[in-house]
């Protein structure tokens, strides 16, 4: 059974008698368990809407999205909310670390939120910060670490969970190319020796290129999927496809 699957996942935007956007179009997606998956595409290519929808913060039009065998697509925002916080991490390209807690407070606050002893959450959050070579920086606040220390924690604290998928969007869109590296390579390191499965979205080719399989997006299609080495470059954007949604008797 893969982790992820999306079986003719659509995504249409627009009200009714308005003209709607087709973002996605039929996208079909397996990932398997210790798979590290890359995204690219142009603007408009629909991978955000992917990764929105994969990650329950969005529904699709039709189509299904199975976690572990479990569809997404027919659960209620309640559902979806509860999946996210016990199967899923994300990590942004924004930190988003609470500036007045330290690392082990930011990485244990998803555990504390949900009824986990604080002392049972600081020892996970301490093992966990350990785990991505940020130990030494536990007792120390957002504000006197580098911005790829600051991403290491926001691995630990998506990592936290356990969760059975991690979705990253632009891990490295605001970090210099060295410590971009770093943390790539922690995604690499996380994938490889803990069997993590990553679902990555990027503009990187550097980054993309670490991936075990890179897919490209083109107008709410799969363009391309395969490893990063035999898939070739972007084509250029195209108009996204409109529709004009109509009243349903």
């Amino acid at each position: 059974m893969y982790v992820l699957e999306t079986r003719g996942l659509k995504k249409d935007y627009g009200a009714e008698g308005e003209v709607c956007v087709h973002a996605l179009r039929g996208v079909d997606l397996q990932v398997r368990r210790g798979e590290l998956l890359a995204i690219m595409g142009p603007s408009g290519s629909g991978k955000s809407t992917l990764l929105h929808i994969l990650g329950g913060v969005e529904t699709p039009s039709s189509g299904q999205v199975l976690l572990e065998g479990v569809d997404l697509a027919t659960m209620n925002d309640d559902q979806r909310t509860l999946i996210r916080r016990e199967r899923m991490g994300f990590i942004f390209q924004s930190f988003n670390l609470l500036p007045a807690f330290t690392a082990e407070e930011n990485v244990a606050l998803p555990l504390e939120l949900g009824g986990t002893p604080s002392a049972e959450a600081r020892r996970r959050a301490a093992d966990t910060l350990r785990l991505v070579g940020m130990s030494h920086r536990r007792n120390h606040v957002p504000s006197t670490m580098s911005g790829g220390e600051q991403q290491r924690v926001a691995v630990a604290r998506a990592l936290v969970m356990r969760p059975a998928l991690l979705l990253a969007d632009e891990p490295t869109g605001n970090l210099d190319s060295a410590n971009g590296r770093q943390v790539t390579a922690l995604l690499r390191k996380l994938v490889t020796r803990e069997e993590q499965t990553i679902v990555m979205v990027t503009h990187d080719a550097g980054v993309a290129a670490q991936a075990d399989r890179l897919i490209r997006l083109r107008d709410g299609l799969e363009e391309s999927n395969g490893h990063p080495d035999a898939v070739g470059p972007l084509s250029q954007a195209q108009p996204v496809r409109s529709c004009l949604f109509k009243k349903t008797v």
